[in-house]
């Protein structure tokens, strides 16, 4: 699944434009390695998000076959790693 498609379908942005935007300002990473929107993740894959003034690591779990995921089942996708 593409980056942009993921961090949406996992809530942690809350839309794919937003997602988009992150990507191409430079600030989404994929096992340390600046991501591009076409770029796949992987289960286990560590994706880390630099913020202004932190930066937030997850560890992909399971890879969302669902467009859209209930924010209460986030937690079988990405484990917070930070």
């Amino acid at each position: 699944m593409r980056i942009d498609k993921f961090l949406n379908s996992v809530n942690i942005t809350k839309r794919r434009s937003v997602a988009q935007d992150m990507i191409s300002n430079k600030v989404v990473l994929i096992n340390g390695a600046v991501a591009k929107a076409s770029k796949n993740v992987e289960v286990g894959s560590i994706v880390t998000i630099n913020y202004l003034e932190s930066s937030k690591k997850y560890e992909v779990l399971k890879i969302p076959t669902a467009k859209s995921t209930p924010k209460s089942l986030q937690d079988e996708y990405i484990k917070d790693v930070s």
